[in-house]
């Protein structure tokens, strides 16, 4: 009976201490990256006193929220087969909303058993539909690979 109490505890034991490799945790930073947006007014980096934005994610339109005294934003693109995500945004709550197409291509990645297979983003470029408060878009980096740099800049 001794040795039967000591070897469930071992298995018990061993059974905790293998339960956290690396492997079984998804790191920040390791998923499908957003889009990275900043704004100008002029030819500076400026911040927006307010702006909305909404997302198409082709089974509904999603609020990303109401953003205050920001110079960038990011925003998640779809992860289905769609090549493009569109994206609504307004300044004003009386003005109707502008529409910009971000158009790409996807490349799956293998990241990790705990990750699973992230999309990276590539040919990113934007149609701007519509301008309001929104004069146009720039194109800045053409591909998303991390969130570290900018894919496009909104002029105001």
């Amino acid at each position: 009976m001794k040795y039967f109490k000591f070897i469930i505890f071992i298995l018990a034991l061993s059974s905790v201490i293998s339960c956290g490799s690396d492997d079984d945790i998804c790191d920040s930073g390791e998923g499908t990256p957003r889009m990275k947006i900043a704004f100008k007014k002029g030819n500076q980096i400026t911040k927006i006193e307010k702006i909305k934005v909404f997302v198409d994610y082709g089974s509904k339109i999603v609020t990303l929220g109401t953003f205050s005294q920001v110079d960038s934003i990011f925003v998640p693109l779809r992860v289905d087969e769609s090549p493009f995500t569109d994206i609504y945004v307004k300044t004003l709550d009386s003005e109707d909303s502008t529409r910009v197409r971000v158009n790409y291509t996807t490349k799956g990645i293998y990241v990790s058993p705990a990750c699973g297979v992230k999309k990276n983003y590539e040919n990113v470029n934007s149609v701007l539909s519509a301008p309001n408060s929104l004069k146009s878009v720039e194109q800045g980096q053409n591909f998303i690979e991390n969130e570290d740099k900018t894919n496009l800049f909104f002029n105001f």
